[in-house]
């Protein structure tokens, strides 16, 4: 979600610009809890003005993202977008350090252009969602494995409505997700479900243009990119 507001912020968008794009992706695929509250942030304003570009861009870790990452390493499996979010805090972290690389460090020189701004919101849109989608597939993999480690006998589908009935990442979404693992509860891959596939298929060329605009920009986006990694990865029948 910060990276697609990092985009944004870079189009020129002010706040209530981008707020607007989350209230409308809001009553659209993203419906979820964390995209509402975005919106709301992007809003807030006190006696000086806009409250979140005073924020200090720095993050420490609650553990949560660690233990996951960690738990991926040790089960053997690619949960790289969790990975990458607790690098991101990390490397939000060093805010002296990056102080001074940005005034030693040079970006891309060529700038970019979006040719039509409406259009290539939608497709950060698209890119969130599939990346989203990623998230989940890898989280469900994760907990797959260990269950087959532990001998566990888990809910898959049960799960995400737990997860729907009141977290910090509910959302209408993880209903499809309960909808894949009542059709198919040996589903070994979100991403194989018809609903994720068509999804994917139907956002994948937002998101490729997303990512390589952020790139030839200069912008970082490690959920983003990673995930895109991830997915042509795992399409591959051989890699390298």
């Amino acid at each position: 979600i910060c990276e697609a507001y990092d985009i944004m912020k870079s189009l020129g968008l002010n706040q209530d610009e981008m707020a607007k794009q989350f209230d409308k992706w809001n009553r659209e695929e993203l419906d979820s809890f964390l995209i509402e509250i975005t919106n709301d942030i992007l809003k807030y304003k006190d006696n000086k003005g806009f409250l979140l570009e005073r924020i200090r861009d720095t993050a420490g870790q609650k553990g949560t993202g660690k233990w996951t990452a960690i738990a991926a390493l040790q089960y053997g499996v690619p949960v790289t977008l969790i990975g990458e979010a607790v690098f991101s805090r990390c490397l939000s972290a060093l805010k002296n350090e990056r102080v001074s690389a940005s005034k030693q460090l040079s970006g891309p020189t060529t700038k970019q252009k979006v040719q039509d701004l409406q259009k290539f919101l939608n497709h950060i849109k698209h890119a969130l969602y599939c990346a989203k989608i990623v998230s989940y597939a890898q989280g469900f993999m994760l907990m797959r494995e260990a269950a087959k480690e532990n001998k566990w006998n888990l809910n898959y589908g049960g799960i995400a409505l737990m997860w729907r009935g009141g977290c910090i990442i509910r959302s209408v979404f993880l209903g499809n997700i309960k909808e894949a693992f009542t059709k198919n509860p040996n589903l070994s891959n979100l991403l194989l479900d018809d609903f994720f596939k068509k999804a994917i298929s139907t956002g994948q060329e937002s998101w490729r243009q997303v990512v390589s605009h952020a790139f030839l920009t200069g912008i970082p986006i490690p959920a983003l990119s990673t995930a895109l990694s991830f997915y042509d990865g795992y399409r591959s029948e051989k890699l390298p």
